[in-house]
């Protein structure tokens, strides 16, 4: 490297991702690096599934990756262990299951030192191939599903509440503190939340690019959300938050259907009147969101192809479902349970991989 080249030390949480490996790594040394001396962390979580061996054959043939033993196996423990190793005076976080433009690491260490900003990023652009993961993509960005987040925003540039993934000075991490490690999931939000508190700046720009591969089931984007739910509730109760509009509609919407429901069930056992007044509200309320899920799909259906229409219809009540009985299933055991424990929850919860 050249003198006066800018040390950067790239941080990325893995687990059992053989499936996935090899073609980020293959795009992560492909990364533009004039003015740049890098070093590669891979933080594994103890993979048993071949992913070890296939990191051990790159750190082999590129000298500049290096294997950290995450012990913890969860992303917040992964990314500690690995900013604790890194030696660069810039950190610049990136996830196996993206793709990243060659001039991404270039275009964030240039935004960090122009905008004087904590932390950089991009926003969250989801790509797919298969047929419903772009489904799950297309519904991903429609302003219905996101509640007008910025980080859904492709083209805007400023301050934000957090971006995808993070670059920060090292020197700011160790500041600020580096991420809480009792939090499966929202633990990037946690530790942006405690930089712009701290009187720091979280800045999104376009420049910065890389495309997010979402889920390709149904299944695992709801649990997706669910666990994004129920963890927003530990970050919220830790700082003594009011939560934002966009967290609290989805688990009131669900509250209050579910309340209607039930009660509709049981005034119609008993046969009580009633149950016509609470059965006309609840077609109301199913049929309201009925009404938004379609159009809404209709919206992103005419952007990303008709033929993806069905699946977008059935991912919308996937990601708002999924975090809204996320979001009171958190407000229930966070209420009994407190301070969190990231390694005493259930197996499927505390999972880092999909």
């Amino acid at each position: 490297m050249g003198a006066g080249a800018t040390r950067v030390s790239v941080v990325v949480p893995c687990r059992n991702e053989r499936g996935h490996i090899r073609a980020f790594l293959e795009n992560l040394v492909a990364q533009e690096r004039d003015g740049l001396e890098c070093e590669f962390l891979i933080a594994d979580g103890m993979s048993d599934d071949g992913t070890r061996e296939i990191l051990a054959e790159y750190a082999a043939k590129f000298p500049e990756i290096r294997v950290v033993d995450n012990p913890g196996r969860i992303v917040s423990t992964g990314l500690n262990a690995a900013i604790r190793a890194a030696r660069g005076e810039i950190v610049v976080r990136m996830d196996v299951h993206a793709r990243y433009a060659e001039d991404f690491l270039k275009s964030a260490v240039e935004v960090l030192e122009e905008t004087g900003a904590e932390n950089v990023g991009g926003a969250i652009r989801a790509e797919a191939s298969d047929y419903w993961g772009r489904a799950v993509a297309a519904a991903f960005h429609a302003p219905y599903v996101c509640g007008g987040a910025a980080t859904r925003k492709r083209d805007f540039e400023g301050p934000t509440d957090t971006v995808f993934p993070g670059c920060w000075r090292k020197e700011t991490l160790e500041r600020i503190g580096l991420f809480d490690e009792a939090l499966v999931r929202n633990q990037d939000d946690e530790l942006n939340y405690r930089l712009t508190k701290a009187g720091g700046v979280v800045w999104q720009s376009p420049r910065i690019r890389c495309w997010y591969e979402p889920r390709n089931s149904l299944r695992k984007l709801f649990w997706q959300y669910f666990q994004y739910g129920f963890w927003k509730v530990a970050v919220i109760r830790k700082h003594r938050l009011p939560a934002r509009l966009r967290h609290v509609v989805p688990g009131l919407f669900v509250l209050v259907l579910a309340g209607l429901g039930a009660g509709w069930a049981a005034t119609a056992a008993a046969g009580w009147a009633a149950t016509r007044w609470l059965g006309a509200l609840l077609a109301a309320q199913a049929g309201v969101y009925g009404v938004a899920a379609l159009a809404a799909a209709v919206v992103a259906a005419r952007r990303a192809g008709w033929e993806l229409m069905p699946g977008i219809l059935a991912a919308i009540p996937c990601f708002h479902f999924g975090y809204g009985l996320g979001f009171l299933a958190g407000l229930w055991h966070f209420g009994r349970h407190w301070p969190p424990k990231a390694a005493g929850g259930p197996e499927a919860v505390t999972r880092l991989t999909r």
